[in-house]
């Protein structure tokens, strides 16, 4: 079995998002971009991860290829977040392709993927994530 078929295994019940490399799991529960965000900021190396994501948008693509993800299936995928993986290199499958992801009340664009539209720079991008994050903490 592959790392990503084990990271596609693993992403049942409440997991949203799970990274797996060899013997190494990391599996969140946790919404949207915050299982990257937090795996990110405690500075855990995910380079050669494979992941498997319920829902990915340009904003998680972007923190993806800033890690170093090698392989990534999305459940649902938008179009913006697909092009980012693919002008990266970083082998990618999913179960749905969108135009873009919906926020949670379902009256817009994905704040996440509103952030990072216009933005190109992984690094950038999760700098800026991180500000919108701690905003609407506020």
């Amino acid at each position: 079995m592959t790392d990503l078929e084990k990271a596609k295994a693993l992403l049942v019940g409440d997991a949203t998002c799970v990274a797996v490399l060899k013997d190494k799991t990391f599996l969140s529960t946790k919404p949207g971009i915050s299982p990257m965000m937090g795996w990110i900021a405690d500075k855990n190396s995910l380079k050669g991860f494979s992941v498997a994501d319920k829902i990915v948008g340009k904003a998680a693509a972007m923190l993806f290829v800033l890690a170093g993800i090698s392989n990534v299936h999305a459940k649902v995928i938008s179009s913006a977040g697909l092009e980012f993986l693919r002008k990266h290199n970083i082998s990618v499958s999913y179960d749905t392709l969108t135009e873009k992801i919906i926020n949670r009340a379902g009256t817009g664009m994905c704040p996440m993927e509103e952030v990072v539209w216009d933005e190109e720079n992984p690094q950038k991008a999760y700098e800026k994530l991180k500000e919108k994050l701690q905003n609407m903490k506020r």
